[in-house]
């Protein structure tokens, strides 16, 4: 089923999806005192933000260093073949390790985040994908991540206010 499109956002969509960015399991009672709204009113504007694709899902955030001690890198990917791009992202797509990645502009083509066990793992991750010749990566310069100053934990208000053109 296709997601309707969003209408323009009002002030309480906009506490309504703040709200759920800060705690997705509230209770829509809880939401709706937040917001200011009935129940029922504010259960509709949820399930409006979720039918028109505003609202894509709901997820636990793991804490992963109470399960085990994972390897965090970002890494600095430039192709040398753009022809192979089509191949290569869906090669990156299909890696669990791969828990973020972003074509970007500048000097290099992509930034991916990787989640490893191990560096010994991750090396063997980039290896395979500039070893593959029909990927044309040319490059790989990883930046191990040393500790967290700021995870994401939602999008800030000013931005969801904003509407795009069109």
């Amino acid at each position: 089923m296709a997601a309707k499109r969003a209408s323009a956002l009002d002030r309480i969509d906009v506490k309504i999806l703040a709200a759920l960015q800060r705690d997705g399991r509230s209770t829509i009672q809880k939401l709706a005192e937040t917001v200011g709204l009935s129940p029922r009113a504010s259960l509709e504007r949820v399930r409006r933000l979720e039918a028109s694709g505003v609202i894509a899902g709901y997820q636990a955030v793991v804490e992963l260093r109470h399960i085990t001690r994972p390897v965090n890198v970002f890494a600095e990917i430039i192709l040398e073949k753009h022809a192979n791009r089509v191949r290569f992202e869906k090669r990156l797509a299909a890696l669990d390790e791969v828990v973020e990645c972003w074509e970007v502009s500048g000097t290099v083509d992509y930034l991916a985040r990787f989640v490893s066990a191990d560096l010994a793992a991750y090396e063997e991750l980039t290896s395979a994908l500039i070893d593959d010749l029909h990927l044309g990566v040319a490059r790989i310069v990883s930046h191990v991540a040393l500790r967290p100053i700021r995870r994401f934990t939602g999008y800030p208000e000013s931005l969801l206010l904003t509407r795009k053109p069109g």
